[in-house]
């Protein structure tokens, strides 16, 4: 199986995570999205990362479709069976996501526009949205226990992410997603692999 993605894509460090701590082969396959990598394209007509490619040729994309496969493919290993626990942990990786999804509105806002037509009140309104969800998480921690789920891959990834884009910008006030990431390691010491 491979993984094409990128290194600073946020929902390809959390399916590449998962996929290792759930135990799933998968051979990581870095690609440039922007040269239209033929591989990529035949198995992801949307030639969007990460975008899982299985032995026997099935595409899976989406990292939250990813995700579900490789719960699937692992007996559960990244979401609980219980229906409110998994909403929860749902909910969770919506949050982490949607704050990526933010993040990088902002950044194709200012890779690729030129500074005088770069439209500084929808960054406004991305990071509005960003600082809300930091401030939810931060109120509402997730409980990380022995053994982390697939939302506390999607918040692990989401932070990392957002220091390495916007490093300083998003700490102040927020100790608890501060101190994240360090108590993530603790329950998946691989982590280290994945810092980039």
């Amino acid at each position: 199986m491979k993984i094409f993605y990128s290194d600073a894509s946020p929902y390809s460090t959390k399916v590449r995570m998962a996929a290792h701590y759930a135990g799933l082969p998968v051979e990581a396959v870095v690609v440039d999205t922007n040269a239209n990598p033929a591989e990529l394209l035949a198995a992801n007509p949307l030639g969007k990362i990460p975008t899982l490619l299985t032995d026997d040729g099935l595409a899976v994309y989406d990292s939250r479709a990813i995700m579900n496969y490789i719960d699937r493919q692992t007996r559960g290993a990244l979401y609980p069976r219980n229906a409110a626990k998994r909403t929860e942990v749902d909910v969770l990786e919506a949050t982490a996501d949607g704050i990526c999804d933010s993040l990088l509105s902002i950044v194709y806002e200012r890779r690729t526009r030129p500074e005088d037509k770069v439209h500084q009140p929808w960054i406004d309104r991305q990071w509005q949205k960003v600082e809300r969800a930091l401030d939810h998480l931060e109120a509402n921690m997730p409980r990380l226990g022995k053994k982390p789920h697939a939302g506390h891959f999607a918040l692990a990834a989401m932070l990392r992410y957002i220091e390495m884009r916007f490093a300083g910008k998003w700490q102040r006030g927020r100790p608890k997603l501060k101190r994240y990431l360090t108590r993530f390691e603790t329950v998946f010491p691989d982590y280290t692999m994945f810092k980039g």
